[in-house]
């Protein structure tokens, strides 16, 4: 667990003393986790990540969320947050979701998708149920924040959806912005990360390919600014996790050993920042 180790040395978020720790979305995964949800989470540890964000597949903890807890422990991981539809965040099942999620750990809670978030009849009524679900989730130290694609940067009122989005709640609900997403949007991270400074509590890293534009999809082989990205992550956006998310995977690769090679990657840009 040396790499674990050696992120202490990683900035730290101007919101905290604390540096800046390492995440994996394990739907990155998702097919080995089904094959073997041990072996996965043992080899995700051995790469070096201090976290997991779970969406949904708990292995053989499905109903023991202690037990996934002190596995996690064991292998020197927590759970940095969680992805969860709005389906188990309803009035019958909010209260054993938050259950569940606290037992394992998880304070924050992100929304992935939902298509009111681009639908100028519908976005307000997404906003205004994520304000009162938050508001709900922090009466038990928790958040509920929102987790982009490319479709909340499109053009709303002068604007994007995005910024609906984050202008109609309040700031203490947390955004997970996706970086891979804004740059296959055409947009540019870094002014979003700026213009709602603070909120960003967990980002995405990862990259969105179109069709034959010459893009790997290994984070850190393409020419984005990653490291100015990051750095303006945790200075102005707050971020205390940074999360690797592999969508697509190179011809030869397994998912495993694709994200692999896009945290060594991460690594190398952290330990040079």
């Amino acid at each position: 667990m040396l790499a674990i180790l050696a992120l202490h040395s990683f900035p730290a978020s101007a919101t905290t003393s604390e540096p800046v720790k390492v995440s994996v979305q394990l739907w990155s995964v998702k097919d080995a986790l089904k094959a073997d949800f041990d072996a996965t989470i043992t080899a995700l540890a051995d790469m070096g990540f201090q976290g997991l964000e779970f969406a949904g597949d708990f292995g053989p903890y499905k109903d023991n969320p202690r037990a996934l807890k002190n596995k996690l422990a064991s292998l020197d991981l927590v759970a940095s947050s969680a992805h969860i539809g709005f389906d188990a965040l309803t009035e019958t099942n909010l209260m054993a979701t938050l259950l569940f999620y606290k037992t394992l750990g998880v304070t924050t809670i992100f929304v992935p998708w939902d298509e009111r978030a681009w639908d100028p009849k519908g976005v307000m009524s997404l906003t205004k149920q994520l304000t009162e679900l938050n508001e709900l989730a922090q009466k038990y130290e928790m958040q509920i924040g929102f987790h982009n694609h490319n479709r909340e940067f499109e053009q709303f009122k002068n604007a994007t959806y995005w910024d609906a989005i984050a202008s109609n709640t309040p700031t203490n609900l947390p955004l997970q912005l996706d970086i891979g997403w804004v740059h296959y949007a055409g947009k540019e991270p870094l002014y979003f990360i700026k213009k709602y400074a603070g909120r960003t509590y967990a980002t995405h890293l990862k990259v969105r390919t179109h069709e034959n534009d010459g893009l790997s999809p290994i984070f850190g082989e393409n020419n984005y600014p990653w490291r100015k990205i990051i750095q303006s992550l945790i200075t102005d956006g707050g971020t205390k996790w940074l999360v690797v998310e592999q969508e697509e995977y190179p011809a030869g690769l397994t998912p495993l050993q694709s994200v692999a090679k896009s945290k060594a990657n991460l690594d190398k840009i952290l330990h040079n920042m």
